[in-house]
């Protein structure tokens, strides 16, 4: 408890200066095209998670910051980033794959946030009103992040080494990217899984007419390393979305299809759908939302996503962040409520969510989850309260994981 507080103390003191500094870094001036701007990045963000799985617990502080500066001019941009994560409470296996380095603690349950400090984002870009042009070390966001996405919950981020364009004609939008390295959540000490090394493009093509929104995407996965190549996949899919006024309330659905084949060097051959259908309305402050995802199973081998933001999927406990063999269905309800005028605590939210998770073949009762997190803000900083109880029956360990989180950001 004394470590804890000690590195309580420590963190807040940092976070306390930087909120302290942040009015001399944060001017803001009129744009001129042909003047050289430069622009501050500065965050940070202060945690601790608790774990109980099975035989295994954890207990984690870690404190993030990141740092950086984008020079524009005109329509040109350059950015440098470079983020580090300490841990004063280090209770915890940072490395949930065999490696020979201090992190990897296999007496402790895992939390994916390793001791690192690394170099984030690295770019330069060309973006006018419909046109943008990437090239370099970028973070990457595709619509819900299912799919590839910053993995932003952990503490450090997952980029690429990529070149992106982006366009807009209309109501049609076009995105196209090549990457060649996978900058992993895993820092500059996880060996050969601190950058996987690959081929991959990743290509969409979305429109909007009235209220419907869809798109359709082309993901093609092509890893080098051999640890990596059963993750190596095409897939083909799309979506549909709105949002329906209906008086003072509104009406949201979504649905998505996509099929997912091997590719490259991948040694399983296999062919198998994901689909995923949500519903919800939003009235007075309150959303309430429901649907079920499938994630199929095709001669023993599943549909992955090794790309996407998996912590906003399937249950926060992050027990199925790689897909069973089986596959997995996931049918959820949440209900969230936004709280207004409340002096003390601006901003506050709430939201309560529970899942039931089974496989796609065999009919095997995986387990259920129930999620809560509650949220505020005070000036720039956020504080964060949230828990995960998954119950498991025939997957997996009873699992349950706290987090307390205090973010700032310039």
């Amino acid at each position: 408890m004394a470590r804890i507080n000690q590195a309580v103390r420590v963190a807040a003191g940092a976070t306390a200066s930087l909120l302290l500094a942040s009015p001399l870094l944060a001017q803001d001036k009129p744009s001129r095209p042909d003047r050289l701007e430069i622009k501050p990045i500065l965050e940070a963000r202060l945690r601790y998670e608790t774990v109980d799985q099975g035989a295994l617990d954890a207990d984690a502080v870690t404190f993030r910051l990141r740092a950086g500066a984008e020079a524009k001019l005109g329509k040109f941009s350059f950015l440098a980033e470079g983020e580090g994560t300490l841990a004063p409470v280090n209770n915890y296996n940072a490395f949930p794959f065999p490696l020979a380095d201090n992190q990897r603690r296999t007496q402790y349950a895992v939390v994916s946030d390793p001791e690192n400090i690394e170099l984030n984002r690295l770019q330069l870009q060309y973006k006018t009103k419909d046109l943008a042009f990437t090239l370099g070390r970028q973070r990457i966001n595709l619509d819900d992040q299912r799919w590839v996405g910053a993995v932003g919950w952990r503490q450090n981020e997952q980029t690429f080494d990529a070149i992106r364009g982006e366009m807009k004609l209309g109501s049609v939008s076009a995105d196209i990217a090549y990457a060649v390295n996978q900058r992993t959540i895993f820092g500059g000490d996880a060996g050969p899984r601190t950058g996987i090394e690959g081929k991959f493009l990743f290509a969409g093509i979305g429109a909007k007419l009235g209220p419907v929104q869809g798109k359709v995407f082309s993901y093609l996965i092509d890893y080098d390393e051999t640890f990596a190549l059963t993750n190596s996949s095409q897939t083909y899919g799309g979506y549909l979305s709105t949002e329906i006024p209906i008086g003072k309330a509104k009406v949201t659905a979504r649905a998505s299809y996509a099929r997912q084949l091997d590719y490259g060097d991948n040694p399983f051959s296999y062919a198998a759908d994901y689909w995923a259908l949500e519903g919800g309305a939003k009235a007075s402050g309150f959303t309430v939302s429901g649907g079920v995802e499938l994630l199929g199973s095709d001669h023993g081998h599943s549909v992955q996503t090794p790309l996407a933001t998996l912590h906003r999927f399937n249950g926060w406990a992050d027990v199925f962040l790689t897909t069973p063999p089986l596959g997995l269905q996931d049918v959820y309800v949440s209900i969230s409520k936004a709280f207004d005028g409340v002096r003390m605590l601006p901003g506050l939210n709430a939201n309560i969510a529970f899942h039931q998770f089974d496989s796609d073949k065999g009919s095997v009762d995986y387990g259920t989850e129930w999620d809560a997190s509650a949220g505020f803000k005070i000036g720039k900083a956020g504080i964060l309260f949230k828990y995960a109880d998954y119950d498991a029956q025939q997957f997996g360990v009873d699992t349950r994981k706290f987090w307390f989180q205090l973010e700032w950001s310039l």
